[in-house]
């Protein structure tokens, strides 16, 4: 999408590569990708649907 803005966690360096981007900046959308294969595809998800994940994922915490 044109316009997006990437961003990825500052906590994204220790992980093995497991990695993802954001981009929240869109009107309507917020935006998904791996930060490994950039061109690979994309997820989209209403604003609403991504900060329930956000919230269940900080709720269950760390996996590993």
């Amino acid at each position: 999408m044109t316009g997006a803005q990437w961003c990825k966690s500052t906590k994204s360096g220790n992980n093995g590569g497991a990695c993802v981007e954001v981009a929240d900046n869109l009107s309507g959308v917020v935006l998904v990708r791996d930060t490994k294969d950039r061109e690979g595809g994309t997820l989209a998800f209403p604003p609403s649907v991504w900060a329930s994940l956000v919230s269940m994922a900080k709720e269950i915490g760390p996996l590993g």
